[in-house]
C-alpha cells in the first residue's frame, strides 16, 4: 500500500465573505496543529471516522485537514441537517467524535507541514441521502481524492484559479473537492461565500469585481437566479466558470458567458462517486450544445448497447476514472449494483461519439415511456426554458 502526502507547506489562504474574516496560510497550518492535538486527546486516530457538522468558514478545513493528518476518515454533514438527521447519521457511522463547533485560530503552535496517509485509507463519506432514512454515504479514499485533484489542476491553469470564489457548500463533492480543496491545495486564495440564494445571486457582480476573483463554480439554478437580478461585473477579471451539477443548456452556457465577461464557461459532469468532475467541455473550445461535457478529465468511458459495454454509440453511461469511490459505507448491496468489473454505472443517458466527446441526454431512472415512445424529461426541460416566458421547468409522467 502507498502513502498519498498533502503539502500543507503550499496551501492558500482562505477568506470568510460572511464574517469578514482571512485566515492566511500560516494561521490555518498552526491551528491545525493545534486542532490535531485537541482532536488526538479526543481520541481520533488511524481508521476512526470523524463526524463534522460545520461547514461554509476557514475553520471547515482546518478540521478537515486535522482530521487527515491523524489518519481518520471525516464525514461531512449538511449543516443545516435537524437534530434528529444528524442523530441518524452518527447512528449510522458510529464516529468517535462529532464535530459541531468550529475551532478559533491557534498562534503559537509549530505550524502543520505535511499530510502522509496510506492510499487506501478512507477520507471522506459524503452522503447523497438517507438523513430521515437509510443513509447513502458515499466513501473516497485518500488515493481518489488525491488523484482527483490531480487531474483538476491538469485541465485548469494554477493561474486560472488564483483567487477562486465558491458559493457552494461543503459538504458534498461539487463545492469540496471541485471548489475548494482543488484550488486551495494548489497555492490560491479562496473565497468562501456559501448560501447561494437569492441575496447572494443578487450581489454577485459586484463581489466578483471588489475580490477580483478569476474563478468560480456554481450549478445552473443560481446561475439563472444571476442573470436575472445581478448587474454584470464592472471589471473583467473571470477568467473561467464551471456550471455542473445538474443538466446546462447551450443557452445558459453563453448567457452566463456574455455576463461574465468570460469566453471559458465550462459544462462540467460529475457525480460524487466520480470525485465530482469527470469530464468537461469549455465554450472556448466547443460551440455549446444542450447537455454536451465533452471529454474525460482522465480515465475512461463507455456506453451500454443491448448489453455490452462499447466506446461509443448511445446507451447507459459508463465510467472508469481514476477517482473512484470505495464503495458506499455498509452497503455493499447498493456497491455491487452500480460498480462492475471496474466501471461505474451512473444511470445517465448519453452519447458518446468516435472522438470519445460525450453528450448527456437524460436519466434512465426518469424516461418516460409513452405508448413505447421513450421520452427524456430532461430534454423537454430544455426545450420549454428556451421561451422567454419560462424561468423554469420540470417534466414528469403520470400513470394512465
Amino acid at each position: 500500500m502507498g502513502i498519498i502526502r498533502f503539502d500543507l507547506n503550499a496551501i492558500g489562504g482562505i477568506h470568510d465573505i460572511d464574517g469578514d474574516d482571512y485566515w492566511s496560510p500560516s494561521e490555518l497550518r498552526q491551528t491545525i496543529a493545534g486542532r490535531r492535538s485537541e482532536l488526538a486527546e479526543a481520541g481520533v486516530a488511524t481508521g476512526a471516522r470523524v463526524v463534522i457538522a460545520h461547514g461554509g468558514t476557514p475553520a471547515f478545513f482546518v478540521d478537515l485537514f486535522a482530521c487527515w493528518s491523524l489518519g481518520a476518515c471525516a464525514a461531512c454533514v449538511n449543516t443545516s441537517v435537524t437534530d434528529v438527521e444528524l442523530n441518524n447519521l452518527v447512528d449510522f457511522t458510529k464516529p468517535v467524535l462529532v464535530v459541531r463547533q468550529a475551532p478559533s485560530k491557534m498562534s503559537g503552535v509549530a505550524e502543520a507541514t505535511y499530510i502522509e496517509v496510506p492510499s487506501q485509507d478512507p477520507a471522506l463519506i459524503l452522503f447523497t441521502s438517507g438523513t430521515t432514512g437509510d443513509p447513502k454515504g458515499v466513501v473516497h479514499s485518500f488515493s481518489s481524492i488525491a488523484s482527483r485533484l490531480h487531474h483538476n489542476l491538469q485541465h485548469i491553469e494554477t493561474s486560472t484559479l488564483a483567487r477562486t470564489l465558491c458559493v457552494l457548500p461543503t459538504h458534498f463533492g461539487h463545492g469540496l473537492i471541485g471548489n475548494c480543496l482543488t484550488p486551495l491545495l494548489a497555492g490560491a486564495e479562496l473565497f468562501l461565500a456559501p448560501g447561494g440564494g437569492v441575496q447572494r445571486a443578487a450581489g454577485l457582480g459586484g463581489l466578483l469585481s471588489e475580490r477580483e476573483i478569476t474563478f468560480m463554480s456554481s450549478v445552473p439554478s443560481f446561475w439563472k437566479m444571476v442573470l436575472k437580478l445581478s448587474p454584470p461585473p464592472s471589471k473583467t477579471t473571470l477568467q473561467q466558470v464551471s456550471v455542473g451539477s445538474a443538466p446546462v443548456s447551450a443557452e445558459l452556457i453563453d448567457s452566463i458567458g456574455k455576463w461574465s465577461g468570460s469566453d471559458d464557461v465550462r459544462n462540467m459532469y460529475g457525480i460524487t462517486e466520480t470525485a465530482n468532475w469527470a469530464a468537461g467541455s469549455s465554450s472556448r473550445d466547443r460551440i455549446p450544445e444542450d447537455g454536451l461535457v465533452g471529454t474525460m478529465w482522465g480515465g475512461e468511458a463507455a456506453v451500454l448497447v443491448e448489453g455490452a459495454v462499447q466506446t461509443s454509440g448511445i446507451g447507459e453511461l459508463l465510467l472508469k476514472p481514476p477517482a473512484m469511490m470505495s464503495g458506499y459505507y455498509l452497503r455493499e448491496d447498493l456497491t455491487a449494483e452500480v460498480v462492475k468489473e471496474g466501471w461505474y454505472y451512473t444511470g445517465d443517458l448519453g452519447h458518446i461519439d468516435a472522438e470519445g466527446v460525450i453528450r448527456i441526454t437524460g436519466r434512465l431512472k426518469n424516461e418516460i415511456n409513452r405508448a413505447g415512445m421513450k421520452v427524456c424529461p430532461e430534454e423537454i426541460d430544455l426545450l420549454l426554458e428556451k421561451h422567454i416566458a419560462v424561468a423554469e421547468a420540470c417534466t414528469f409522467g403520470l400513470e394512465d
